[in-house]
């Protein structure tokens, strides 16, 4: 296919995928987040704080961290987007491919309270703004013996009743992380991860690609344990859902999701002045409480309700995180091999 011909099919998939009614304003901060509890959120407490402060309109796209990832490419350095929210190792990834401006520190006044480990290394292309976790959640009404282990997950009694990540989201991917690194696989080698979960994908109701798309399946009785996230989850017993997260006992693999601000974003400072708003106390304070993320602001105090399920103590001690760097140098082959050996 001819190169050009190609790129503009790709960029006209980014279109139909992201699209939305009216063309953005001179003073609009086009915004890719996630959406369902943590758009809700978002809106809530960033959003909110940033359109107060600034007199800017934030208009948001919704997806994945992999669409967005996506998207930034197809557009080869023109983004439609002014920032993106994704996963540090998909960031990491475009950061590599040049597609993402550079963030700069001084201009961000809350950096002094901001722990150094949020920041993609001194000179930055993105920033941490939360901590999550990848854990086991199940339906306490269904469940009467919790998971302990990931292992557990492969007991015959759940067969029909489990849902688990395709490896587009990052659930799917670090689930299949964290079963290769329990039978001694590296980043380098996946054999037993893949061995792992291929039996485990089978036996799924389903290998979801969108993280809320875990609540009505939920709500349904369709599934009684789920591989999801912490902040959802708490999202979900807010709700009303009889649900309960468990932290294995190998420890859940942590997620450190982050902005960015890709190459082409037509308001950069606006942009900047966003990821300030992010990581101050108050809108740090308001996200952990609402969506159950874990801070990167050392100046904020959990209550009792949100450190039962965000990653605190000994559950944030146990968290593994997988260096993105070799993630994303991964993530190309292990999706062809999770096509060929788990899709179904």
């Amino acid at each position: 296919m001819d190169v050009r011909i190609s790129k503009a099919l790709a960029c006209a998939a980014v279109v139909g995928m992201f699209g939305w009614g009216g063309k953005a304003l001179a003073a609009d901060l086009v915004v890719g987040l996630f959406g369902g509890s943590f758009l809700d959120a978002s809106r809530e407490c960033q959003i909110k704080a940033f359109e107060e402060k600034t007199g800017a309109r934030v208009r948001t796209k919704l997806g994945s961290s992999a669409q967005f990832a996506a998207a930034v490419r197809a557009t080869g350095g023109k983004s439609d987007f002014d920032v993106v929210y994704l996963d540090n190792s998909l960031a990491t990834q475009l950061r590599n491919e040049k597609l993402l401006e550079p963030i700069d520190r001084s201009r961000l006044a809350n950096a002094k309270s901001v722990a150094p480990s949020a920041f993609d290394g001194e000179s930055p292309y993105y920033v941490s703004f939360m901590t999550g976790s990848t854990v086991i959640v199940y339906d306490t009404t269904q469940v009467q013996t919790p998971p302990k282990s990931w292992n557990d997950l492969a007991d015959p009694a759940y067969e029909g009743k489990l849902a688990i990540g395709d490896i587009s989201g990052t659930a799917g991917s670090q689930f299949l992380l964290a079963l290769n690194r329990m039978r001694g696989g590296t980043l380098d080698n996946l054999d037993g991860g893949f061995a792992a979960i291929a039996p485990l994908a089978k036996a799924s109701a389903l290998l979801y690609t969108q993280a809320d798309q875990i609540v009505s399946l939920f709500e349904r009785k369709e599934i009684a344990v789920a591989v999801w996230y912490s902040d959802r989850a708490g999202s979900a017993i807010d709700s009303g859902l009889p649900l309960a997260v468990v932290y294995p006992e190998e420890g859940a693999v942590g997620i450190l999701p982050s902005v960015a601000i890709p190459k082409g974003s037509k308001h950069p400072e606006l942009a900047t002045q966003y990821i300030d708003a992010l990581l101050s106390k108050d809108v740090q304070t308001c996200f952990a409480e609402k969506k159950y993320a874990g801070p990167v602001n050392t100046e904020v105090r959990l209550s009792e309700k949100a450190s039962r399920i965000v990653a605190v103590g000994k559950h944030f001690d146990e968290l593994w995180l997988p260096d993105p760097a070799a993630v994303a140098r991964g993530m190309p082959a292990w999706v062809s091999r999770w096509q060929r050996e788990v899709a179904r």
